[in-house]
């Protein structure tokens, strides 16, 4: 009775969009929706780390794990789910993904309700997981759903819809896990609860997370049955059939190199985000400052974005643009390393708490606009992976999905890096330059190296 009812109701709004000269837009946004879904559940790590710190008492380098157990499902789920598209299409990958999903937003319940910090980690691997196959069925099918030549513009509004809901993610969750928490933290923090009235409190902080994460899931339950009403065109993926017919994959060491430019490059992404409210906390800033850093770094992304869509490839091409942003972000990453010694070496006469604020804000600052630097990394990188690889294609994609786990990697070193203490948040961020100048080689050289033929 209950589907009869549900599929009476969304009925009237399926003809409204489902008429033939709609079809391509209907389509385009179930395919938005989808991308907005990757972007919300992608970056709200950032808040996730923080909260699962406080509430499950952990030090940085454990906390760190959020991001690894997410990042590292795509290491394990990439290839596989590229095997699964081809036997249930796309829209069958879609629905699997989502599902997939709301099973590990469903745990949550049980893990905030006993505080198990492995069981929140399984929720975020399964969670990646269901991402992973839900990214290798939408980003194909948004590139293939048109005609080829305005594929970058149909990527462009996806790009949009994913920033977006990072922004949407990071301040709505926060809001809804951190409201009316914030004195018992502080005096959590202080030491000023202990024994019963410690753990009611943090008890209570845990179930901050189950509504949130319950609303998730019916969402997630919801765009199933929403993609599986609007019965997407069936398209059928055409396999290039130039170059590579005679060859090894392993014979295109380009590839190669750029499976670990993208794994760089998604480890840089992440640190720069996911870790700016605890690099704030340990600058001794006010949490009502630091729980808006991720938000920023969220839109100097999206301008960054935006900037390479007027400037590649009318201004610029795709590669120098790359270099260029690898330039600026090199050049960011080093004074926000160094800025309490350049801002004393320009304010010489600064009392020593001038001297602290002031290098706090320009180190902050700069790891904020790292962001817009990412920008063109991503859409750079991937198309010199794969350029000419023929039938080889498909499974060099899935290889580049597979790098993703450069998210979790490069996240859980720099966990660790910045807890020793002659090191700290600030100094371990010199990790970046591991993965800033690998890209750099990678954009100058590496692209070229053809093997043999």
């Amino acid at each position: 009775m209950c589907k009869e009812v549900f599929l009476y109701l969304c009925n009237p709004f399926k003809h409204i969009f489902m008429k033939q000269e709609n079809k391509y837009a209907f389509s385009l946004f179930v395919i938005g929706t989808l991308f907005f879904v990757f972007g919300f559940i992608t970056w709200i790590n950032g808040i996730l780390m923080p909260f699962l710190k406080a509430s499950c008492e952990l030090t940085t380098f454990q906390a760190s794990f959020v991001p690894f157990a997410f990042y590292i499902s795509y290491f394990f789920m990439a290839i596989p789910s590229s095997f699964l598209i081809k036997k249930v299409g796309y829209s069958g990958g879609m629905m699997l993904g989502l599902l997939t999903m709301a099973i590990g937003a469903i745990l949550f319940v049980p893990a905030a309700s006993t505080r198990q910090f492995p069981l929140f980690l399984t929720g975020l691997f399964i969670q990646g997981g269901g991402l992973t196959l839900l990214q290798a069925a939408s980003n194909p099918y948004a590139t293939i759903l048109g005609p080829i030549e305005t594929a970058a513009r149909r990527i462009s509004i996806m790009g949009v819809c994913n920033k977006l809901a990072g922004v949407i993610g990071f301040y709505t969750l926060y809001k809804a896990l951190f409201s009316g928490m914030q004195q018992e933290l502080q005096m959590i923090e202080n030491g000023m609860l202990t024994g019963e009235a410690k753990d009611l409190a943090l008890q209570n902080l845990s179930e901050q997370v189950i509504l949130p994460y319950v609303i998730i899931t019916a969402v997630f339950i919801l765009l199933v049955l929403f993609i599986k009403l609007a019965k997407l065109p069936q398209i059928e993926q055409q396999t290039a059939e130039q170059g590579g017919e005679h060859r090894s994959i392993f014979s295109y060491p380009y590839m190669w190199l750029g499976v670990f430019a993208i794994f760089f490059y998604v480890g840089a992404e992440v640190i720069a985000i996911d870790y700016l409210i605890p690099y704030g906390k340990s600058l001794h800033l006010a949490d009502s400052a630091t729980k808006n850093f991720p938000i920023y770094a969220m839109f100097a992304l999206i301008v960054g974005y935006f900037v390479g869509l007027l400037t590649v490839p009318k201004m610029i091409s795709q590669r120098h643009a790359l270099i260029a942003h690898l330039c600026i972000a090199i050049g960011l990453a080093s004074v926000a390393i160094c800025s309490k010694t350049l801002v004393h070496f320009f304010n010489p006469s600064l009392a020593p708490d001038e001297l602290f604020s002031m290098s706090a804000r320009l180190s902050i600052s700069c790891i904020i606009m790292l962001s817009f630097a990412h920008a063109i990394m991503w859409p750079a990188i991937w198309p010199l992976s794969i350029h000419d690889l023929g039938k080889h294609t498909e499974v060099a994609s899935g290889l580049l999905v597979m790098a993703c786990a450069g998210g979790g990697v490069m996240s859980l070193i720099y966990g660790k890096l910045c807890e020793l203490p002659h090191i700290g948040h600030q100094s371990a961020y010199s990790l970046l330059f591991v993965c800033y100048f690998y890209i750099l080689f990678f954009a100058t050289f590496g692209y070229k190296f053809q093997g043999k033929k």
